[in-house]
């Protein structure tokens, strides 16, 4: 019969970098997805922004590509300032 008074060493004594990560990861779920999302959807922007300033360059179709590049700048910095956000909670 095993002795009650005897505890099993907890994550946090055994292996305390595992138990670190975890309490991080607990409180903030998700962090580098959302991290790794932000970026893509900012590369996405960036693509899509020299696209139509290309398209403005080459002075075709301006009245509807202005409004996209402005789109597309707005996008940029929205996930600019989301990572940004993000990385300074860590």
């Amino acid at each position: 019969m095993p002795d009650l008074k005897t505890k099993r060493p907890t994550l946090k004594q055994t292996d305390p970098e595992k138990y670190a990560f975890l309490m991080t990861e607990a409180k903030a779920p998700y962090r580098g997805l959302r991290k790794f999302v932000y970026g893509t959807f900012g590369t996405s922007g960036a693509i899509g922004a020299f696209v139509f300033l290309a398209q403005i360059l080459a002075g075709r179709d301006v009245e509807a590509a202005l409004p996209n590049l402005a789109l597309q700048i707005g996008v940029i910095a929205l996930m600019v300032w989301l990572f940004r956000l993000e990385s300074r909670k860590s």
